[in-house]
């Protein structure tokens, strides 16, 4: 199983990122995949998710409204699209699987990819 992560980078507050997260060794049809991030000092938290049949769910209120995901399960890819970035959107963003259910709870996950560092600054 591997996940991989991309997309983040520098942008400028307001600004827009789209992370992806390829799947293999596992089909989105069977797992869900969640989105956490990781600031220094902090706990890693649940960002959002997406359960094996597709229904999404936002966890970081603060993010509600701006941040996306969805998948492509031609490409077995997910995605998190970020708009209207904050400083405080800042981290590194790994992507997780599990099987079928979304779980806050990052000891839930099966597999992890590596991260991709989203930083937001002007």
């Amino acid at each position: 199983v591997q996940l991989q992560a991309s997309g983040g980078g520098l942008v400028q507050p307001g600004g827009s990122l789209r992370l992806s997260c390829a799947a293999s060794g596992v089909t989105l049809e069977d797992y869900a995949i969640g989105w956490f991030r990781q600031v220094p000092g902090k706990e890693r938290e649940a960002v959002s998710c997406i359960t094996n049949i597709g229904n999404s769910v936002v966890y970081v209120d603060s993010v509600k409204g701006r941040f996306t995901i969805s998948r492509d399960t031609t490409r077995n890819t997910v995605y998190l699209q970020m708009d209207s970035l904050k400083p405080e959107d800042m981290g590194v963003y790994s992507c997780a699987a599990r099987s079928r259910w979304c779980y806050r709870v990052a000891e839930r996950y099966d597999y992890w990819g590596q991260g991709t560092e989203v930083t937001v600054s002007s």
